[in-house]
């Protein structure tokens, strides 16, 4: 076992394949119950201040379903998670404004938005690395061209 790395090295590709599920699995279950309840996202679009919401909906369920979908299988894994951070960075400042919120209320807010930035987090980290070999952009390139 290398010690400098304790022992990721032999294990990088299934980490980073169980990496991509689980960072997006919390996208892919919500954004399943926004497409099958659109009247009740774009309900609560409204309720949370969001601008157009129908429109807003339609672009959570499309954020929230099919692509993570695609990083789930390394498809075009980091432009889209770039895509994840910002809109991530978006449903924080939007929905999670715990700064306007007194009580209660505002310590739920603020895990929402720091439990965001942490996944931005995620996404940076899956940005660098790559979806990995097992991965559509995997099969794709070369294996001389993996990092």
């Amino acid at each position: 076992m290398n010690m400098s790395t304790f022992g990721a090295d032999r294990a990088r590709d299934e980490i980073i394949l169980a990496g991509r599920i689980l960072l997006m699995l919390l996208f892919l279950v919500f954004g399943w119950g926004k497409l099958g309840n659109y009247p009740g996202t774009v309900n609560y679009m409204t309720q949370t201040g969001a601008p157009f919401p129908a429109l807003a909906a339609l672009v959570a369920i499309v954020a929230e379903t099919l692509v993570p979908l695609a990083v789930v299988l390394g498809v075009w894994t980091r432009p889209l998670v770039l895509l994840m951070a910002l809109y991530t960075l978006g449903t924080a400042l939007i929905g999670h404004h715990f700064w306007t919120i007194e009580g209660a209320a505002r310590t739920q807010s603020a895990i929402g938005f720091y439990k965001n930035l942490s996944i931005i987090g995620g996404c940076l980290l899956l940005y660098v690395t790559g979806a990995g070999r097992y991965s559509v952009d995997g099969w794709r390139r070369p294996r001389s061209l993996e990092a």
